[in-house]
């Protein structure tokens, strides 16, 4: 099968990268030339004394250490960095992060509300606001009526003469259109009945939300001056409002602030103050294309590392667990009779001991690591595939090669490895790639639960746990999910291919 064969080579060049990861994701320098001497921090441990001769013998910050004028200063001394200049371990610093460093005013039109007092004959007696939603700039005639500048729906009069007749009215709402076709939101607050009829009655005007209009932005920089393409509206705000704006903005470099209203030729506009903040977990940028972590760990390095994890895990298992159970299942079969029934009632109350269980124990003792992860995983992992051998060697004992083998005196252990194991290895073959499949899934489930590999150890599974926890962080989902199930589908493909392989009715369908 093509997309077997393929994926089989495509699985060897990840692996592959993964194995010399150290060459592509790495704080450390490739290569260091310093005053004529060459070093090389990926494979040997260099002290910051032999660059600075400051005494340490502690591991430098080269990042820190490229931009001193020893370095800086000196073409002669220079380091070559890996293509991904950053490991699996490295914490970036917020200020090394490509984020602007301005704030954003933006000016949000506040919604505008109003009221005005009417007489019972509908006359107008107090307003606020009013000619804004009347849509007239001219002194209002007196005396004037409500309805001589807007249109009211024939509820509106029926509510209002309840409330004249001291009736109880609930609290009510219409919509109104002024004589422009502009249409506002007209209240009536919940009335109840007093001793004597009201001589004036109330109406809220309410401009439709500001919710969707397009905001007016002011961008100030570090120098608290504002960019040259100033809206015409800051120009407008008055130099005492100005300063306060400019004074909350200088206060956002470093800390949240609260909204601020200001006013602006008559209108109130909402002041907020936006600016992004560096805070783990955090986007992808330029540099790091995958995003960082909660730790602000550079998720491209750990998702490379952490594929080389998986997979030497997935493989050491499966080739410990295949020997075991080839080894187990062969013995049983074999010999057979009393020793075979006997063998396989242990190996089934083996098989019914929790994993789970004896993981934790055996964590809670030893500590996590990937040598006991491996041993207590190999433990269990072994009894599926010796199922099938024990099944093998049972079909093929009696075969007349293996009977003729024993009439001229060969040993039972050339027998089992040199005559009929050949015969029985489809099953090992087969089982290979789908094993190493849930091998490597399995390993990305005990560390997403808790009790996989100790922290900081790059996993996929400690990614998803985190993506857990910062649901936002939607690239701590995305791509360590992405690359277990690129990895478990080429894997799947691998076993298909290989099964089909050993088919003896080849590509065979019904029709």
């Amino acid at each position: 099968m093509k997309r077997a064969y393929l994926s089989f080579w495509l699985l060897v060049i990840l692996y592959g990268l993964s194995l010399v990861a150290e060459l592509l994701c790495n704080s450390s320098p490739l290569y260091v030339s310093f005053e004529g001497s060459s070093y090389f921090p990926v494979f040997q441990y260099c002290t910051e004394d032999e660059f600075t001769g400051s005494g340490r013998h502690t591991r430098p910050d080269y990042k820190v250490l490229a931009g001193m004028p020893v370095f800086a200063d000196n073409p002669g001394n220079f380091m070559i960095f890996a293509p991904h200049p950053y490991g699996p371990y490295e914490s970036v610093t917020p200020e090394s992060l490509p984020v602007e460093r301005e704030v954003t005013i933006r000016f949000i039109p506040a919604a505008r509300t109003g009221s005005v007092d009417i007489s019972r004959n509908l006359s107008i007696v107090r307003t606020r606001l009013f000619p804004f939603f009347a849509g007239t700039d001219k002194q209002l005639t007196k005396p004037a009526k409500l309805t001589d500048y807007m249109k009211f729906p024939d509820s509106f009069f029926k509510a209002v003469k309840k409330r004249f007749e001291n009736q109880p009215a609930p609290y009510e709402t219409f919509i109104v259109e002024n004589r422009a076709g502009e249409k506002y939101k007209a209240v009536l607050a919940e009335y109840k009945p007093r001793d004597a009829p009201p001589k004036t009655i109330r109406v809220l005007l309410k401009e439709p939300s500001t919710k969707g209009v397009t905001p007016k932005e002011v961008v100030i920089d570090r120098n608290l001056e504002p960019a040259e393409d100033v809206s015409r509206l800051w120009g407008d705000i008055e130099e005492l409002q100005r300063q306060v704006l400019i004074s909350l903005a200088e206060e956002r470099f470093d800390a949240p602030v609260s909204d601020y209203r200001v006013v602006v030729d008559g209108r109130q506009f909402v002041a907020s103050f936006e600016k992004t903040d560096v805070q783990f977990p955090f986007p992808p940028v330029a540099g790091h294309p995958m995003g960082l972590d909660s730790a602000g760990r550079d998720v491209l390095a750990r998702v490379l590392y952490g594929l080389r994890i998986a997979l030497s895990f997935g493989l050491l298992l499966v080739g410990c667990s295949m020997m075991l159970g080839v080894a187990a299942g062969a013995v049983q079969g074999y010999y057979g009779g009393r020793f075979d029934i006997t063998s396989q009632r242990l190996v089934e109350i083996w098989n019914a001991l929790p994993f789970l269980y004896v993981m934790i124990l055996m964590g809670s003792i030893y500590g996590r690591s990937f040598g006991l992860l491996l041993v207590c995983y190999g433990l269990f992992n072994w009894i599926g595939i010796s199922y099938y051998i024990r099944a093998e060697f049972l079909s093929l004992r009696k075969r007349p090669f293996v009977e003729a083998a024993m009439c001229m005196g060969v040993p039972s252990y050339k027998i089992i490895f040199k005559h009929i194991l050949p015969n029985a290895l489809v099953p090992v073959i087969t089982f290979f790639p789908f094993l190493l499949v849930g091998a490597i899934g399995a390993l990305a489930a005990l560390d997403y639960l808790g009790f996989g590999l100790p922290p900081p150890t790059p996993s996929w599974g400690e990614m998803l746990f985190q993506a857990q926890q910062y649901r936002w962080a939607w690239w701590l989902i995305v791509y360590p999910s992405l690359s277990l199930f690129v990895v478990m589908l080429l894997g799947v493909f691998v076993g298909e291919g290989v099964r089909n392989a050993y088919d003896p009715k080849e590509y065979t369908r019904y029709e």
